[in-house]
């Protein structure tokens, strides 16, 4: 792994800088170091409270340790009635953790997001970012298993 300072040091001189810096960091880390705020913040010129700000306004960054495959589910109106909670039920009753939660062998977290522009074959999940679409309650036990 690359040394957080190098990266938000990287980022300094483009535009969008802190938000470029935390793409880096997000892709490098799979979330955003805590300690990568402040030096943030110090290379940017903002006070940790803006830096802060900055890395929780977007809902794709995550600032704190995240498992090695977000699962993120899409909670829009489409995927609700498609079965959205079902799926839900079957990936906390699969990993034994709840919305929110990392495992604790930190391989897999479980998030919500918006849509996911997949509206075609709900519900969908996305696993690092990768979308699953048409997806049940049954069929989540296969779809782990392809992570493990």
């Amino acid at each position: 792994m690359s040394d957080y300072k190098t990266i938000i040091g990287s980022c300094k001189d483009k535009p969008g800088g802190i938000i470029e810096a935390y793409h880096a960091l997000q892709r490098e880390y799979n979330y955003i170091p805590e300690d990568a705020i402040g030096v943030a913040a110090q290379t940017f010129g903002l006070s940790p409270a803006q830096a802060y700000g900055v890395a929780t306004f977007y809902s794709y960054f995550k600032v704190g340790p995240r498992g090695r495959y977000i699962i993120r589910i899409c909670e829009s109106a489409p995927c609700h009635v498609a079965g959205a909670a079902e799926v839900v039920a079957a990936l906390e009753s699969e990993l034994g953790i709840k919305m929110g939660e990392t495992t604790a062998d930190g391989k897999f977290t479980l998030e919500f997001a918006e849509c996911v522009g997949q509206c075609q074959s709900t519900p969908v999940i996305t696993i690092n970012s990768t979308p699953h679409l048409g997806v049940s309650a049954q069929g989540i036990p296969g779809i782990l298993q392809g992570c493990k």
